[in-house]
């Protein structure tokens, strides 16, 4: 809580500072959030300290009311919300920056008394036409405009051995050794500081070494011996809260007027919290006048190329910065490395210019400058090359172009294709024609095809070209060499590539079947080989291989397109066999058959109620659903033969078991087939109803039951019911449907387990009319009726 209210208190005089600085007095309530945080930030940068902020706020007339009422206000807001708001109006502050390239905040710090102080409204249109200026920034603009950097005073250094004492300074006087004391004066207005039972000491106009000296030579008097040799008494004296001193800015300023500030402060201080130099502002020419003489000339270049801060003095009370016309404005735009506007003074040459740019890209097209510049009447354009940089003087309003290099190379040829260095190479001494090209490349591979090679070159209309000849010619000499131009490319084919691409082929019982390279002397037992050999189920006779039949030109026709031969082969693939040893040619296909006797294991399963349920081998081809139950041990005694469902490749079969067993020789008696798998069920008791019916359900299976028994049971049909095609389907997966002999009605047989089916109408093609419809249409017609009654009855009358 008690850093709580430090901080609110240290915050109340900011803002009361700033009310105070900025304008006449005004009343807390009209201060706004965003005026507290503004200040928060400048005033922070100024390193004042809370006594000095509360001084300045008591002489501008504030009371002991107006704190209290501030204190309130900053407790209602709280601290989580004075937070956001703070981060909020610096969002603003951050954005206002942006449009005018300054901070419109730093005229909050100037004081009441300054007749040149300008009103909230003022700055607010100042901000809008900033806008419409153009939108060039200058070099060193975003010095003053980087939030990151704000120049305060470091408070917490050592005691500066030249720092000059005033009204206001604050001195630690330490006493140790024998006698232990401890003085905190403060310099007066008349410049002297006051210690108990001493007479008062002027310090006002020396440096911290000589007034400590002075000071310690009258402690003496209290002290003796003090920091004499032998005492035993030493004392130190250093520089404690230092005071205020008031700095006034003019000229071509951002924000121009009187500043308080630290005593610390230097010339960047003063320039930061004033905005820096305005548009019209020199960034090279900032005087600082101290008792109407000019004491230092900064230039800020020097220290945003050098980082040398030998002019940024300590500023002392009622200096002035002053800050000049620019001499001139340069811009640099294009390939350099900091396109912007730079300030250029008497003298300095584009060579200067381009070094405060950082220098040209690495892309950069130095062999001529282009330079706008403006005449009495009209634009001008000059163009510099690189021997006048050194040299050339720019004028104010130049506008330098700098491009970028064309992407094209003045000396580079090409060579790729079957050379043993494909690649880029430059046209120079000792590589101008093709042989000094295929020299370079270090000559043409071994599969290089010299009958004709080709360069691809283009003409001066920029047109395609392309230049055919004979290689091999050229490079024994029996031919003249060809003169290479630039952005030549030179292609020398091979071989390889004017053919189609040699394969041969593999299928069947090998563990690798597949397309492969050919190679020239490839035997059969190699294509195996590649192939990673038989599979187990491989044969070794019948091996075929067939061949393309090829002509050219005039040969005569055949009729065969395709030679085939077959052969026996031996499995161990010795050297010494003969048909191993078939050499095959490009494009040949080898077909590997699986032997005839070979087989693998085949299995069905069988599930449910039998005595030994499980897979089962399937061990000759002529094995029967019968063998299967009889493998298995048979069925239980509660197994339901009657339900048994086969399942073949996720299909159900509709076999019937009970037929299966009675006769061996049935139909139903179906060759089993791998992975065929046979559940035969627990007996089922019930009997489903589904489709067209009122009560869709189970219904328990009542031995003599009919059909239509069960179809009462489940409430009779619906109104789009299909009762004509009502069909059963028994457990086992077979369904019968209901049918007509002559003018009798036969219904399927339902047993435990079946589900009865009525299909539907779709309810646009609805047959006949329900019974709600019915009567409705009888009604209507009765009232029909009796209304033409009553009508003739009248007519007869």
């Amino acid at each position: 809580m008690k850093l709580f209210s430090r901080i609110l208190l240290t915050l109340f005089f900011l803002v009361l500072v700033h009310a105070a600085f900025s304008q006449a007095k005004r009343k807390v309530e009209d201060l706004s959030d965003e005026e507290i945080a503004t200040f928060f930030e400048r005033a922070q940068s100024s390193g004042m300290t809370e006594a000095q902020l509360e001084k300045a706020a008591k002489a501008q007339g504030y009371t002991s009311a107006d704190i209290a009422k501030m204190r309130s206000r900053l407790t209602q807001l709280g601290d989580s919300k004075t937070k956001e708001k703070t981060s909020t109006s610096k969002g603003k502050t951050s954005s206002k920056r942006s449009v005018s390239g300054k901070l419109s905040s730093k005229k909050g710090v100037k004081n009441s008394d300054d007749e040149d102080t300008e009103d909230v409204e003022m700055e607010e249109e100042e901000l809008v036409d900033s806008t419409k200026r153009p939108n060039k920034l200058i070099y060193g603009s975003n010095l003053f405009n980087n939030k990151k950097l704000n120049f305060e005073p470091d408070l917490r250094i050592a005691t500066p051995v030249n720092y000059t004492l005033g009204p206001d300074d604050e001195l630690n006087i330490d006493i140790f050794g024998e006698v232990m004391d401890n003085y905190k004066v403060t310099v007066s207005t008349e410049g002297t500081v006051k210690i108990l039972n001493l007479s008062p000491i002027y310090v006002n106009g020396l440096n911290v070494e000589a007034a400590s000296a002075r000071i310690i030579s009258r402690l003496r008097q209290l002290y003796q011996g003090l920091n004499r040799p032998g005492s035993g008494s030493s004392a130190i004296i250093t520089l404690g809260n230092v005071r205020s001193i008031k700095v006034t800015l003019v000229g071509e300023v951002e924000n121009p007027g009187s500043y308080t500030i630290s005593s610390l402060a230097t010339v960047f201080n003063a320039l930061y919290l004033a905005g820096g130099p305005n548009e019209n502002g020199s960034y090279r020419s900032i005087r600082v006048i101290r008792n109407n003489k000019v004491v230092r000339t900064l230039d800020l270049y020097d220290f945003l190329l050098k980082a040398d801060q030998k002019d940024n003095i300590q500023l002392k009370d009622q200096d002035i910065i002053r800050i000049g016309d620019f001499d001139s404005h340069v811009e640099l735009a294009g390939e350099v490395r900091r396109p912007m506007v730079f300030e250029a003074i008497k003298g300095e040459t584009l060579k200067d210019i381009l070094r405060y740019a950082g220098g040209f890209t690495d892309k950069a097209y130095t062999y001529s400058l282009n330079v706008r510049r403006n005449t009495s009447r009209e634009l001008k354009l000059l163009n510099i090359t690189q021997d006048e940089v050194a040299t050339f003087q720019p004028q104010n309003g130049d506008s330098i172009s700098v491009g970028k290099i064309i992407e094209r190379y003045e000396n580079r040829v090409t060579v790729t294709g079957a050379v043993f260095r494909p690649g880029v190479f430059a046209i120079e001494n000792g590589l101008t024609t093709v042989k000094d090209l295929i020299k370079r490349a270090e000559g043409p591979r071994e599969n290089a095809f010299l009958n004709r090679a080709t360069i691809s070159r283009r003409k001066e209309n920029y047109d395609p070209e392309m230049i055919s000849f004979d290689l091999g010619k050229v490079l024994r000499g029996e031919l003249a060499d060809i003169a290479l131009h630039r952005e030549d490319s030179l292609t020398v084919y091979s071989l390889d590539s004017l053919r189609e691409n040699q394969r041969v082929s593999i299928y069947g019982e090998v563990n690798k079947p597949g397309i492969f390279e050919f190679r020239a002397g490839m035997k059969v037992a190699d294509l195996i080989l590649l192939a990673k050999g038989f599979k187990e189920a491989a044969s070794f006779a019948k091996i075929e291989l067939s061949r393309r039949i090829i002509t050219h030109g005039n040969d005569e026709a055949t009729k065969e397109k395709i030679q085939v031969k077959t052969f026996d082969i031996d499995g161990s693939l010795n050297i010494s066999n003969v048909a191993s040893q078939f050499e095959i040619k490009p494009f040949d296909i080898i077909s590997i058959r699986r032997s005839p006797n070979y087989e693998v294991q085949r299995s069905v399963t069988i599930e449910g109620l039998v005595n030994f349920p499980g897979r089962y081998a399937i061990p000759k081809d002529d094995q029967k659903i019968s063998d299967l139950i009889f493998e298995a041990g048979g069925l239980k005694p509660e197994g339901y033969l009657d339900g048994a469902i086969l399942y073949r490749d996720s299909t159900v079969v509709g076999v019937k078991l009970s037929e299966v067993l009675k006769n061996p020789n049935s139909k139903n008696n179906l060759l089993l087939m791998e992975n065929d798998r046979l559940v035969i069920p627990r007996i089922l008791e019930t009997v489903k109803l589904s489709g067209g019916v009122q009560n869709p359900i189970a219904i328990a299976f009542v031995e003599g039951y009919s059909l239509q028994d069960y179809l009462d049971g489940a409430g009779g049909f619906t109104d789009y019911a299909d009762k004509k095609n009502v069909y059963v389907k028994a457990p086992n997966g077979i369904s019968t449907k209901r049918r007509r002999v002559f003018f009798f009605r036969v219904n399927p047989k339902v047993v435990p387990g079946s589900e009865i089916v009525v299909p539907e109408f779709p309810t646009n093609m609805k047959k006949g009319l329900t019974t709600a419809e019915a009567v409705g249409l009888s009604s209507a017609l009765v009232s029909v009726a009796l209304t033409l009654t009553t009508l003739i009855n009248n007519l007869t009358k």
